[in-house]
C-alpha cells in the first residue's frame, strides 16, 4: 500500500483477476459522479480562499495565508532548505524531514526499472484549498517510485502500474464524493468544501476499525485522514478502505467507509444527523433533518456509519 493522493488498492489473491474491471472507464465513472467537477475555477471568495495555507501531495505546507502567493508556494516554500539528499539517486533530490517524502515529484526511472512508465498526471475533480483549481494525481512513474521508496515494489508487475493508478484515482474520486455528501449537512455561505490536505495512516487502526476487528470483522487494508476546508475551518474526516473478496476484479471490490472524526461536538451532531437521515430514507418517511441537501437515495447509499 502506498499513500500518495489516496489509498492504493489491495492486490487480489487471484493471478487471473485484473486490477480493476473497466480500468479508465471506472475512473471516468468516478469522476462523473463527483459533486464538484470544476477544474479550472474556484467560486470561493478571497476571504475564505487559502486561509489555512496550501499543502502539496506529501502533506507539506507549501504556503501560508500571509505569503501572498498561495498557488505558487510563497516565501516559506521558496526559502525552505531540504535537510538531506535522497539516497535513492533518482527523482527528487531531497527528502523533507517533516514527512520523509520528496520535496519535489519524482518522475525519473527507478533503479532496476525494466520498462518506461507514463509521467502524465491526471487532474482530479477534488477542489484544492488555497488555489483556484483541483488536486493532481501522481503519474504512474511517481506512483511506482513511491512503491520503490517504501520497499513495496517487489510484488508489483510494472505492466500493471497504469491500471493500479487508475484504481487509485477512482477510489479517491469516490472518497471525495462521500466526504462532500457529509458536508451537505452544513450550509455554506458561498462556495463549496475543499480538500486542504490528507495523511495516510495504514498502520493505525481507527476506533471503528478496532471495534470491527475485535468483533471478528475484516481489517481495513488502509486508513486515511482527510482535512477539509469548511469556509476557513479545518475539519478532519477518517476513511477506512476494505477489500471485498466476493467482488474481486470488479469496480466494486473496494469498500470505502467515510465519517467525520469525533474532534468536536459538531462532528458528533453530524453523525447523529446522518444516522437519522439514513434511517428515515430506509423507512421511506420524511426526514426531520432539514440542513441536508442531498437526495434520500444518496443518503441510503451512504453506509459510513454502519
Amino acid at each position: 500500500r502506498v499513500s500518495t493522493m489516496g489509498a492504493a488498492p489491495s492486490k487480489s489473491s487471484s493471478a487471473d483477476v485484473p486490477p480493476c474491471e473497466g480500468g479508465r472507464a471506472a475512473y471516468e465513472a468516478a469522476r462523473s459522479a463527483s459533486s464538484n467537477a470544476e477544474s479550472s475555477s474556484c467560486p470561493v471568495p478571497e476571504e475564505y480562499r487559502g486561509n489555512l495555507g496550501v499543502y502539496n501531495v506529501y502533506n507539506t505546507k507549501i504556503a501560508t495565508p500571509t505569503s501572498g502567493d498561495a498557488a505558487g508556494g510563497g516565501a516559506e516554500a521558496q526559502n525552505a532548505k531540504p535537510a538531506r539528499r535522497s539516497w535513492f539517486g533518482f527523482g527528487a533530490s531531497a527528502l523533507d524531514p517533516r514527512n520523509n517524502m520528496p520535496t519535489e515529484p519524482a518522475q525519473a526511472r527507478a533503479p532496476g526499472q525494466r520498462r518506461d512508465l507514463s509521467t502524465a498526471r491526471e487532474t482530479s475533480t477534488i477542489p484544492k484549498s488555497g488555489t483556484g483549481g483541483t488536486w493532481t494525481y501522481p503519474s504512474p512513474q511517481m506512483f511506482y517510485n513511491a512503491l520503490v521508496r517504501k520497499n513495496k515494489a517487489e510484488d508489483v508487475d510494472e505492466a500493471d502500474v497504469d491500471s493500479v493508478v487508475m484504481v487509485h484515482n477512482a477510489m479517491n474520486e469516490d472518497t471525495w464524493r462521500r466526504v462532500a455528501q457529509w458536508e451537505k449537512l452544513h450550509r455554506y455561505a458561498s462556495g463549496h468544501p475543499m480538500l486542504l490536505r490528507f495523511r495516510g495512516r495504514p498502520d493505525e487502526l481507527s476506533p471503528l476499525a478496532m471495534l470491527n476487528v475485535a468483533t471478528g470483522g475484516q481489517r481495513p487494508f488502509d486508513r486515511h485522514d482527510w482535512y477539509v476546508d469548511r469556509e476557513g475551518r479545518e475539519v478532519r474526516y477518517v476513511i477506512d478502505y476494505y477489500f471485498n473478496e466476493e467482488k474481486a476484479g470488479t469496480s466494486e471490490q473496494f469498500d470505502v467507509v467515510v465519517r467525520p472524526a469525533l474532534d468536536s461536538v459538531d462532528a458528533l451532531v453530524d453523525r447523529l444527523k446522518m444516522n437519522i437521515y439514513i434511517g428515515c430514507a430506509a423507512l421511506g418517511i420524511p426526514c426531520p433533518v432539514k440542513t441536508f441537501t442531498g437526495s434520500r437515495e444518496d443518503a441510503a447509499g451512504e453506509d459510513a456509519l454502519s
